[in-house]
């Protein structure tokens, strides 16, 4: 919140022209898996409206990318959780008839080959295999960490959420085996677990939380390092790059990673694209305004349709038909689509929503005790956000 007040996490627009979907989208599709369903149900509109318009496969080759909202098909109730989504659609399933299900967050920033990770799952032999990162063990408190079996380390022998105090791996003692958030599972064993799931009064009905520690207390759960992960194009530097972007600091911070002569996530792979909507829109045009101030750009990302009149633009990502005028200044900030930043206004550390308007001389994300009295929200770091459509004064 605020960029999901009007629209789910996977909607929210992302380095400028792409939404977070796309990421998970382009990596599936990228590896050869052309039916995909999208599980949605939270102010999913913006949502359908981009996966319906964007990610239009060819049906002649029996390719798709579906959204499915909450059907109900279990009585007057909404999803309970990510398995009990699945519960709710495993007609999706018996109509299908598919031997491997993949299952995949739609909000994560990475590069996969999902290909790969099918391939180690069929030869492991285990019903469920979970794709995961490696991790300084000093963050291990952040994530679902993963312990393997001694003696094969292919294996889980424990998934600890959040845990304080983990064994590091046996190979590189400073660091944890976190979960992705990405599973690949033998269909019939899926289906028979969210089933057994959703007649537990007690469980949460989450993937990561309840049915996976249920294939691991049976020893039928594997684990896909991402460090055997071979994706086209990638360079040392990007190679292993995931990032959940579940906050508004970690959503700053991954766009300030690509933002860097040499990205940390590199948008420019051509042997493995980031796939998205591409607006009928002009190029970005820099140009001098009325008494011949010349507009600049510097380590920022622009979009197409940009204006900058005699503006200034810094360490910035700047999404599609945003203006800034002569004088404006943005630094270190984020602007999503047709954003206004008036002449000699400031926009310093900021994410700016779309529509939002900076009237001319005003600042937002200089003042932090001022942008609160407006009631934008600014994180304990510093960021300020600015709602969808909102002006600033």
């Amino acid at each position: 919140m605020p960029l999901t007040a009007d629209r789910a996490k996977p909607a929210v627009p992302f380095a400028g022209g792409y939404r977070l979907i796309d990421f998970a989208l382009s990596n599936l599709v990228n590896s050869g898996l052309r039916q995909v369903v999208v599980l949605t149900q939270y102010k999913s509109h913006s949502l359908d409206r981009h996966v319906s318009q964007t990610w239009r496969l060819s049906g002649m080759l029996g390719a798709y990318v579906a959204s499915v909202p909450a059907q109900q098909r279990l009585g007057k109730r909404w999803f309970s959780g990510s398995a009990d989504a699945i519960l709710q659609s495993l007609n999706l399933l018996r109509d299908e008839k598919p031997d491997i299900v993949v299952v995949v967050g739609a909000d994560h920033v990475y590069r996969m080959d999902f290909s790969q990770m099918i391939e180690a799952h069929i030869a492991s032999g285990a019903g469920a295999t979970v794709a995961a990162i490696r991790q300084p063990i000093a963050l291990a408190d952040q994530f679902g960490v993963i312990q393997t079996d001694a003696d094969d380390p292919t294996r889980i022998a424990e998934f600890l959420e959040k845990p304080k105090n983990p064994v590091g791996l046996a190979d590189s003692p400073g660091e944890v085996l976190a979960s992705m958030g990405n599973y690949v599972f033998d269909a019939d064993v899926l289906m028979d677990a969210v089933i057994r799931d959703g007649e537990k009064p007690d469980s949460n009905h989450d993937m990561g939380g309840d049915i996976v520690p249920d294939f691991v207390s049976r020893g039928d759960a594997a684990v896909y390092d991402l460090n055997r992960n071979e994706v086209p194009g990638s360079t040392d530097r990007d190679k292993f790059y995931w990032r959940d972007v579940g906050t508004i600091d970690s959503f700053f911070e991954a766009h300030q990673d690509l933002i860097s002569s040499l990205p940390v996530f590199n948008l420019y792979n051509r042997d493995w694209p980031i796939f998205s909507q591409q607006l009928n829109s002009p190029p970005a045009k820099f140009v001098r305004d009325e008494v011949g101030s010349i507009g600049t750009m510097i380590d920022s990302i622009v979009s197409l349709g940009v204006v900058i009149v005699g503006g200034h633009v810094e360490r910035s990502v700047i999404g599609p038909w945003t203006t800034v005028d002569s004088g404006g200044k943005v630094v270190d900030s984020i602007l999503f689509d047709q954003v206004s930043v008036g002449a000699g206004a400031v926009v310093q550390r900021a994410i700016l929503d779309k529509e939002v308007v900076v009237s001319p001389g005003a600042q937002v994300g200089v003042d932090h005790a001022a942008d609160r009295a407006r009631g934008f929200t600014v994180t304990d770091s510093g960021i300020t956000v600015v709602g969808k459509g909102e002006r600033v004064d």
